[in-house]
């Protein structure tokens, strides 16, 4: 726009300066300045021929390049499309295999749940037959040994003679066999009795103790309680347990008061409490 008001002030130029030749005559300058005119048209030209051709590239440029923007957006815009829809397939599927691997998932749980079970009863089923099996086993063994056992008037009266005998070893073990024998009779707390007596005589007290209290808690009612009672106190003397040993004294005089084992008891604590073998 700039180059052709240029161009129209430099032709009106021209035509002012041809027009005033014939008035004042041919000049040199003036012939040198419609020379340098005209060069200066044809410069002027000459620039608009080069800057319309380079207007016209530029513009063919910027076309070009716009169709290509245009195609590469629209290249771009149907490959988001594309992958959207692939993602949104994609996503679908993903959707319905998570959904089918969290089916599998409770089912299993609910097998295990369902195999513990099983095996918690067959677990059960196993320790019962276990333990049914030893009881039938202990009964059966039970039952051959009373098959083999004595008579247990004659196993007991065996064991007393053994006892007064001296024979402490044998009577030990005769008494021990009535106890497994014939544990819920009354002689079995009159064993019991006899056993901690052998092994009062060995000076084994603390040995003893245990046959002694079998007879209190399990006999208490029995010839031989109140007589278990006075030596297991004797026992925890001998041990130096003076005040376990007067305890129990004491419980036996308020247990059985008028009993020749209650008298032996008071005798015992008015003379002191110190060991003495009996």
């Amino acid at each position: 726009m700039t180059l052709q008001r240029f161009s129209a002030i430099l032709a009106l130029f021209s035509i002012l300066t041809v027009s005033v030749t014939p008035a004042w005559g041919a000049n040199k300058e003036i012939v040198e300045l419609q020379t340098q005119v005209q060069q200066l048209q044809q410069q002027m030209i000459a620039m608009q021929r080069s800057f319309d051709e380079r207007m016209g590239s530029m513009k063919t440029l910027v076309e070009q390049d716009t169709d290509a923007v245009n195609k590469a957006t629209a290249a771009v815009v149907a490959l988001q499309a594309s992958i959207q829809k692939q993602q949104g397939d994609s996503s679908g599927k993903v959707d319905q295999v998570s959904g089918q691997i969290q089916s599998l998932n409770d089912t299993m749980d609910e097998l295990k749940v369902r195999l513990a079970k099983v095996s918690k009863q067959l677990e059960d089923m196993q320790a019962s037959q276990q333990s049914l099996a030893a009881q039938q086993s202990q009964q059966t063994a039970a039952q051959q040994a009373m098959a083999q056992a004595p008579p247990p008037d004659v196993l007991y009266n065996n064991a007393l003679r053994d006892y007064n005998g001296g024979k402490n070893d044998l009577a030990t073990q005769e008494f021990s066999d009535y106890i497994k024998f014939y544990p819920n009779t009354d002689l079995a707390g009159n064993s019991y009795f006899y056993m901690g007596e052998l092994q009062f005589r060995a000076g084994s007290y603390a040995a003893a103790i245990p046959n002694y209290d079998q007879v209190l808690q399990n006999f208490p009612s029995g010839n031989k309680a109140a007589t278990a009672q006075l030596k297991k106190g004797y026992a925890l003397l001998e041990l130096g347990k003076a005040d376990e040993g007067k305890a129990e004294l004491q419980k036996l005089i308020q247990r059985y008061p008028r009993t020749n084992e209650a008298l032996q008891a008071k005798e015992r604590l008015r003379k002191g409490l110190g060991p003495t073998k009996e």
